[in-house]
């Protein structure tokens, strides 16, 4: 089993930054693929970045170009640079890790934690 616990997210205005982490505990040495979802209200979950061991990374064509993703795999933690923040980026922001190149909805899954951009 593999527990993931985020934090990072927050209140920011347009045009501001944040940086989401997540913390992997448990039987990391599985791990191949973490990342991040995001599930605004009414909406469907999205994928927003992941990044593999070796660190090869996939971004929505979203967020190309503001958000960074990053991992530490001694600390088995992800990153989540988030700038050039839009009140369309409000969304609850989940992490996820897998055994796999992917994530995939039977992979291990975070809380969340709650990013509001105010315009």
């Amino acid at each position: 089993q593999v527990q993931l616990v985020e934090s990072g997210g927050g209140l920011v205005q347009a045009g501001g930054s944040l940086r989401l982490s997540c913390a992997a505990s448990g039987s990391t040495f599985s791990i191949n693929a973490m990342g991040w979802y995001r599930q605004a209200p009414g909406k469907q979950r999205e994928l927003v970045a992941t990044i593999t061991r070796g660190g090869s990374t996939n971004y929505a064509d979203s967020v190309k170009g503001r958000f960074t993703i990053s991992r530490d795999n001694a600390k088995n933690t992800v990153y989540l640079q988030v700038n050039s923040l839009k009140p369309e980026d409000t969304a609850v922001y989940y992490c996820a890790a897998g055994r796999r190149r992917g994530i995939y909805d039977d992979d291990y899954w975070g809380q969340g934690t709650q990013v509001t951009v105010s315009s």
